[in-house]
């Protein structure tokens, strides 16, 4: 198997003057791949056409990058797909270079197998103290500077704390480390506005778009850590671990409830769907 694409070739070296290593000045996917299928993908590549254009990053099309992950995934059944997109090569310094010529790297990693009562039974959640700067700029895409999260998943080493919960500089929810954030209250799925900051994932995107077809209120607001103690249930989400329901908030404790579930199952059959297509 074919593990590591750079520009199509099969090879693992970059060169060191490439703007994704130098300033993190890239993007990035993470994608679900099931039964030899890249799930969600056409999601996936709108979502790093979209935050090429904010960066001014040529985007290298659909076509090409499609080619080199049916390449990629041959022989494999069960995977984690990674596209990268940086700038490409550049001179020492900030400014960018005259002519962008954008490196695209595909990577295959190892699916994370998680316990199943993770998704049955909830995972413990932890308030993480470090706070997420405002750019609206960058908020809602997927770029290659994670130092934040990175810094975010560093306040804990306990296994028994599966995501961190992390804030703006106004004490607003914005988004776990690895996750999106939703909670339900009185039937109403919330879920927090991205407007200064986050990522505004593939699975949040889906929940947001197909709720109300499956009879559920879903809305994105203002949350804070009071909303999520009033909260009848708590939910993560992302493109690897689905849908994960949260059954503590530090050492409060939440139900699992029949909401969660059912978005759940809603979001299973779209999966299906999507690899039969």
């Amino acid at each position: 198997m074919t593990d590591v694409l750079i520009n199509g070739e099969k090879k693992y070296n970059l060169d060191i003057a490439d703007r994704g290593l130098q300033y993190g000045d890239g993007l990035f996917e993470t994608i679900a791949v099931t039964s030899g299928r890249a799930v969600f993908i056409s999601r996936h590549l709108d979502r790093l056409q979209r935050g090429c254009k904010q960066l001014f990053i040529p985007y290298p099309g659909d076509n090409i990058l499609l080619s080199e992950i049916d390449l990629l995934l041959e022989g494999t059944e069960s995977a984690v797909l990674k596209i990268q997109i940086t700038r490409g090569q550049g001179g020492r310094g900030y400014r960018q270079p005259e002519i962008v010529e954008p490196t695209r790297i595909l990577s295959l990693y190892p699916f994370p197998i998680f316990p199943e009562c993770y998704k049955q039974e909830g995972v413990r959640v932890r308030f993480c103290s470090g706070r997420l700067s405002s750019n609206p700029r960058l908020a809602g895409i997927k770029h290659t500077n994670r130092l934040e999260q990175v810094l975010a998943r560093a306040e804990w080493v306990s296994e028994s704390i599966q995501e961190g919960l992390m804030f703006d500089q106004q004490g607003h929810l914005v988004e776990g480390t690895m996750s999106n954030v939703f909670m339900v209250k009185d039937g109403m799925v919330l879920t927090p506005l991205l407007e200064n900051c986050g990522v505004a994932g593939i699975i949040r995107g889906i929940i947001l778009e197909y709720g109300a077809d499956h009879g559920f209120h879903v809305e994105p607001q203002l949350l804070t850590k009071e909303h999520l103690y009033q909260a009848d249930e708590v939910f993560l989400t992302n493109s690897i671990i689905g849908i994960w329901p949260v059954s503590h908030l530090d050492n409060y404790s939440l139900s699992v409830g029949a909401v969660t579930h059912q978005i759940n199952q809603c979001l299973d059959q779209l999966k299906t769907q999507d690899i039969q297509l």
